[in-house]
């Protein structure tokens, strides 16, 4: 018997319109390996176990499966996103306990390609933090069940690399798709501004936060950023090019956020992934962008704010104490934040930096994810400390609105991934998977963590 479990989207998406397995197969062999390990990964906080099986019952069913791009293919959901007929908790015992009446855009578009949603992803509270856990659940990274899995696509991250689904669905507000998919060794890519529907929270934290793809392939993460872009197949000018183009890529080591250092398994990521590009005939040359030293302030003014907005309306007595302060905090920032004029101004000193550059290529991370202990439990500022520290690299991309990817690259002395940053001007997209498949494919990586 064919096993499923660990084969790409595109592999069952192809095997079930060709009729080699069905939809049920798939998602049951799925759903049995999520009851034997989440356990102790912590992905799910909703596994929908008899409903994804009728659903995919209806896919086998529909007449068009031959056309689907995602047929039959297993996916979660981040628990910041609507599924019909499951409640919306977004990480918090504030938020109600009633089912959605209808799916987000984004789910509607993969129940369209033929996905079936397996269940919904642990998050921390709001989707405010780079860890994953609280009153739902906590997400583990599956390399290191020590650490956390990342956050606030925490779960997602978790329950792809864990071989639980192919694909998840996620978010990024600061960085909250690339931090997890960073740890855990996985491919995302947080689209530039217009490119997929966004839809989150109150105001996407002012239009700095966007939904996305987390996979274990290139060819995975471009299958469902299409499908997510409203494409019926992969569109044509995200098509993986026979012979790459020659990039003009900047490498840089330079945290952002003033004070914050990058440690040296990330750094020699970086400058690892540089040579094989150069090698492969890029022009990489050392080049920091201009980063303002008010940039720190800048994302703190928008990522407090953003929560400020989608704490309105909700019992402050049921948050925790970390989210009623990020929020007070953000509450006098809200007026500035909406303006767009710190965005704007960031907008245009980077400009120039990539008219010279067609690529900026960084570390993802600045050191290994913290460790996995109720971080929710702990003061507001150690969490910031502790967010800050090891994640400077994945904010400025929200603040301009700019395509960026993770791509995993290299791996820590505990044998957990590293990962490198690709960040692009507005509408290269393609060309960033392009050279994220060039870099897969001379430096494969393991795919999913070695759980069994």
């Amino acid at each position: 018997m064919t096993s499923w479990v660990g084969r790409t989207a595109a592999e069952i998406a192809a095997a079930v319109r060709e009729k080699q397995a069905t939809p049920r197969e798939v998602v049951a062999e799925h759903l049995a390996r999520i009851e034997r390990l989440d356990g102790r990964v912590g992905a799910f906080r909703v596994v929908r176990a008899e409903a994804a099986l009728a659903e995919a019952d209806e896919v086998a069913a529909r007449p068009d499966l031959a056309e689907l791009p995602l047929a039959g293919v297993p996916v979660a959901v981040k628990d910041n996103l609507a599924v019909r007929g499951e409640s919306l908790r977004v990480g918090s015992a504030a938020t109600p306990d009633t089912p959605a009446g209808e799916d987000h855009v984004t789910v509607t578009r993969l129940r369209a390609a033929g996905a079936v949603v397996v269940g919904l992803t642990n998050v921390p509270e709001l989707c405010v933090f780079g860890t994953t856990e609280g009153v739902h659940g906590t997400a583990r990274n599956p390399w290191d069940t020590t650490r956390t899995a990342g956050g606030s696509s925490g779960g997602s991250a978790a329950a792809v690399a864990a071989g639980l689904v192919p694909l998840a669905l996620g978010n990024d507000g600061m960085g909250s798709l690339r931090i997890p998919a960073a740890n855990c060794g996985l491919v995302t890519i947080k689209p530039g501004t217009g490119v997929v529907p966004a839809g989150i929270g109150d105001g996407d934290w002012f239009g700095i936060s966007e939904n996305g793809p987390l996979a274990t392939t290139v060819e995975d993460a471009r299958l469902m950023l299409s499908v997510l872009a409203g494409h019926e197949s992969p569109a044509p000018e995200a098509a993986s090019p026979e012979t790459p183009e020659t990039y003009r890529i900047a490498v840089s080591l330079r945290s952002p956020i003033a004070g914050v250092a990058i440690s040296k398994p990330y750094a020699s990521a970086a400058r690892e992934a540089a040579a094989l590009l150069m090698k492969a005939g890029h022009q990489v040359r050392r080049a920091d962008p201009p980063y303002p030293m008010s940039l720190g302030v800048t994302a703190l003014t928008h990522w407090t704010a953003g929560t400020s907005v989608d704490a309105q309306g909700l019992d402050a007595g049921l948050l925790t104490r970390r989210t009623r302060v990020h929020a007070a905090v953000g509450r006098r920032f809200v007026g500035r934040a909406r303006t767009g004029g710190d965005r704007e101004r960031l907008r245009t000193r980077l400009e120039p930096f990539f008219a010279e550059y067609d690529v900026l290529l960084t570390p993802a991370l600045a050191r290994r994810s913290p460790r996995s202990v109720p971080w929710h439990e702990r003061g507001w500022l150690r969490n910031v400390l502790a967010n800050t520290n090891y994640s400077p690299l994945t904010p400025p991309w929200n603040l301009t609105g700019w395509p960026a990817m993770a791509v995993p690259f290299g791996t820590l002395p505990s044998g957990a991934p590293t990962a490198v940053q690709l960040v692009g001007r507005p509408g290269s997209e393609a060309a960033l998977l392009a050279l994220a498949e060039q870099v897969e494919r001379l430096r494969p990586w393991r795919r999913t963590a070695p759980l069994d």
